[in-house]
């Protein structure tokens, strides 16, 4: 089973009404520090399996799922689900979404988003491929071939595994809080909600 999907409208509000509605971006920590919701806590999607049984003890508020356009929340969800949660709504359209209804977002130090970073070096290899292919010897044909297969395999298993290396770089990464604090003011709600808690 799938989370219902909520819209940005309907999540800001959601949060005027509810304060106790908890948000949780699975971006990478570069991309959440750039820009955000305020009062989402940072957990990104590589790590989040292994925080899952600690994030579900939040059984009684509402867990909004977001990362920059809805995949990787989907993802998410499908993680948190399979650790026993239910109380789940995925952001439709992600960040991209919330910001294009002009809702408010916290911005920080500037980054660029994993689903650009993945064209970027995609286009790249394949340019360069193509181009070595033509100018030097045409078994560098293989590149883009390669290139090419590997985003055709993404979007028929909706897994990227350019995505999942580009996310580890230290472009993606800072410096993370601890662990334990992030989780106690995940799942009490009582500590104030702050871009410094962050669960990697």
């Amino acid at each position: 089973m799938v989370s219902p999907m909520i819209t940005p409208r309907d999540l800001a509000e959601l949060l005027d009404g509810h304060p106790d509605v908890r948000l949780l971006d699975v971006r990478t920590p570069g991309e959440f520090e750039s820009a955000h919701i305020r009062g989402a806590y940072n957990v990104p999607l590589d790590t989040l399996a292994e925080h899952a049984l600690e994030i579900r003890t939040v059984t009684n508020a509402e867990i909004v799922l977001v990362c920059q356009s809805g995949q990787r929340a989907g993802k998410a969800d499908d993680a948190l689900r399979a650790a026993g949660m239910s109380n789940l709504h995925v952001l439709e359209s992600g960040v991209n979404g919330w910001n294009a209804a002009g809702f408010e977002t916290v911005h920080g130090r500037k980054r660029i988003s994993l689903e650009r970073q993945v064209r970027i070096v995609a286009g790249a290899l394949a340019a360069t491929g193509g181009f070595l292919a033509l100018l030097v010897n045409p078994l560098f044909a293989a590149i883009p071939a390669f290139i090419g297969s590997g985003l055709f395999f993404a979007g028929i298993t909706d897994t990227c595994m350019m995505g999942m290396i580009l996310a580890r770089l230290p472009y993606n990464r800072r410096a993370s809080c601890d662990p334990a604090a992030a989780v106690r003011a995940l799942t009490s709600g009582t500590a104030p909600r702050s871009p410094t808690f962050n669960l990697g």
